[in-house]
């Protein structure tokens, strides 16, 4: 055989490898081929091709590995038992930066499934890999591994220290400081998964100096980034006072109103539960938002939204009312009640309604001037009905009679009350005739617009059981008139 035809074997060879390899990475990114490639025993051909010794082919090996992994947990699995990962870890450290990319993305794919796949990266040593390439010169290769340490990091606390320990997080930091918008976008993540499990994970992050830098982030142009970095002060801040605190001390208002704003949908929700993660710790920073300005900038937010978009920021505002009497009535003059009674109106999501109602039930149980402002609007006949709703979840039915008793305990405007007279359930009429049992004694007026209204002749009608305490609340009624007009 001559030496030609030697070299033409080879390289017809060569030609087959690297035509299978693209034909499987290209086919790998349509779900309907996933399957019939797994039949094939594809994993099993592709991973010899991992240390061919062309490095265009270990690549696009890699690549459709990776795509394979990503797709579904049994072809990630597949990766893990065919011992695939020790071979990647190794070429991760070793390669060009083409194949680090590609390697970094197989084990992101691997991971992103369960916490078991996640851990099975962790004990083939993968970590103290992936933050060596978070210094690596190439921004591809540092965000591809920032990727696959976010996509561990995410599933567990545990998982999340091991990131930790390996050393990410003061890199993942000086990568949010980087011009290129897509590492700060996946830096910014990573931060937030870390984040997000405990205080103390949350701690290692801060001391790293997070806070500044992804504050400063808030007013890049890019949306993506945006929503990441308002996310991670979210986590951040979520934990305790202490670290929503930091946050506020990082000058973030009144940055994060402007966000409120924003074209951009997850914007606008991520930044409302920046505010609500704050807010609800102490009065001292919900006042420290009101003063700001942020409860009027929320409100205006739940007004161009709709949906899931709407959530973080009702929530806000319960717990900002939640917390004092002065603070309640700020909501109800920056016209929060009747933004709230719309949503609980108009939102076909019952677990939104359902925050709605809890909303309104903190804003009204102060005072009675505090449930007057909540009753005019007609939210608590649209609570009564929720309440009574037979295809409300049980969570909304909670929500809505928990929210009729702290308003209705307050209130004193009897015009409001009256309707719910004529259709409330035994279990809140008792609160309904209550408030009156209150109020009448007291006031003339009211005693005589009770009489012609219809409204006394109602509470003739109700069947209280004898010795009852809507049987006492009726009797002290009817003792406010003569006896000839109770008959």
């Amino acid at each position: 055989m001559t030496k030609k035809k030697v070299l033409k074997l080879f390289e017809q060879y060569q030609k087959a490898r690297t035509q299978f390899v693209q034909t499987v990475a290209e086919l790998a990114t349509r779900p309907q081929n996933i399957e019939t490639l797994q039949n094939a025993g594809v994993m099993s051909l592709l991973r010899p091709l991992l240390l061919d010794v062309v490095p265009t082919i270990q690549q696009t090996a890699a690549l459709a590995l990776g795509r394979l992994a990503n797709y579904n947990d049994d072809l990630a699995e597949a990766v893990v038992k065919g011992d695939i990962l020790p071979q990647l870890v190794y070429s991760l450290a070793e390669q060009n930066r083409f194949y680090k990319k590609a390697a970094a993305f197989v084990l992101r794919a691997v991971g992103k499934h369960s916490p078991q796949l996640a851990q099975a990266i962790v004990d083939c040593g993968a970590l103290d890999t992936l933050v060596i390439c978070l210094e690596d010169f190439d921004p591809g290769v540092k965000e591809a591994s920032a990727w696959a340490l976010g996509y561990i990091a995410r599933h567990n606390a545990e998982l999340s220290q091991a990131v930790v320990d390996a050393g990410a997080v003061p890199l993942l930091v000086l990568c949010i400081q980087e011009p290129e918008i897509a590492l700060r976008r996946i830096a910014a993540s990573a931060l937030s998964d870390i984040s997000k499990h405990s205080p103390e994970l949350a701690q290692t992050v801060v001391d790293a100096g997070a806070i500044g830098h992804l504050a400063q982030r808030m007013l890049d142009p890019d949306a993506k980034l945006k929503r990441q970095v308002l996310s991670a002060l979210s986590q951040i801040a979520k934990h305790s006072v202490d670290l929503a605190e930091m946050v506020v001390e990082a000058e973030i208002f009144p940055v994060v109103l402007t966000c409120l704003k924003d074209s951009d949908e997850y914007v606008k929700k991520n930044a409302a539960t920046l505010i609500r993660e704050i807010a609800k710790h102490t009065p001292e920073l919900s006042q420290l938002i009101v003063n700001a300005g942020g409860v009027a900038a929320v409100i205006d937010c739940i007004g161009s939204c709709k949906g899931n978009v709407r959530l973080p920021g009702i929530m806000m505002l319960g717990y900002v009312a939640a917390h004092s009497e002065n603070l309640a009535m700020a909501v109800i003059i920056s016209k929060g009640v009747p933004q709230l009674s719309v949503c609980l109106s108009e939102e076909p999501e019952d677990h939104i309604k359902a925050a709605a109602a809890w909303a309104l039930g903190q804003i009204g149980r102060h005072t009675p001037e505090h449930a007057r402002a909540v009753a005019v609007t007609n939210v608590l006949l649209v609570l009564l009905s929720l309440y009574m709703e037979t295809e409300s979840s049980e969570d909304l039915q909670v929500k809505t009679k928990k929210a009729l008793k702290n308003i209705l305990q307050k209130c004193t405007h009897l015009p409001a009350l009256e309707p719910l007279l004529h259709d409330a359930p035994p279990n809140i009429l008792k609160h309904v005739v209550g408030q009156f049992s209150k109020v009448l004694p007291h006031d003339s007026k009211a005693r005589r617009v009770f009489v012609t209204s219809g409204g006394l002749k109602k509470v003739q009608e109700i069947k209280a059981e004898p010795g009852s305490l809507l049987q006492e609340y009726i009797n002290t009624i009817n003792n406010c008139y003569p006896e000839e007009i109770v008959r």
